[in-house]
């Protein structure tokens, strides 16, 4: 299905970046009338098996999800190494960084963009799945993400 594009047009997510996500959570809770969800941290390098630019690195984030509609809306501050997160705040600033796509075949897909220009830039694994980010802002103006499901038994 990757020859005729990635499969889906459904987005499921926007990624914000901020510098403080318990100040914007906050801004979102009250502004939306909702509750301010938890504030986790992406897990270890180690763990997430996280590459940027094709290296690995350590770099972590802290994530809020607000579910909006059939969108979540994930606010993403970066803590620590480098990352696509870091580079979005240093170069941009604050501000939506991707939209997401749940996707099956990763590896088939992420050839298919590479072939159209849109390298993968940042990757790694998260609790039931892995994702990879695509530097598709020249083509769209905006990152791709990719969020495909994994069983690990």
């Amino acid at each position: 299905m990757a020859e005729n594009g990635i499969g889906t047009n459904m987005i499921c997510q926007v990624g914000v970046v901020v510098r403080d996500i318990e100040r914007v959570a906050r801004a979102y809770a009250d502004i939306f009338g909702m509750e301010v969800p938890p504030v986790s941290l992406t897990a270890p390098e180690a763990e997430a098996h996280t590459t940027y630019k094709g290296a690995p690195t350590p770099a972590r984030a802290k994530l809020a999800f607000f579910q909006m509609g059939a969108i979540s809306l994930e606010l993403i501050e970066p803590v620590g190494g480098p990352s696509t997160w870091q580079e979005f705040l240093d170069i941009r600033g604050e501000g939506v960084h991707h939209i997401a796509f749940r996707i099956a075949g990763m590896d088939r897909i992420i050839a298919y963009l590479e072939g159209k220009g849109i390298p993968a830039v940042q990757r790694g694994d998260y609790t039931g799945g892995r994702y990879a980010y695509m530097g598709s802002e020249g083509q769209l103006a905006v990152i791709l993400e990719l969020l495909e499901r994994v069983n690990r038994e």
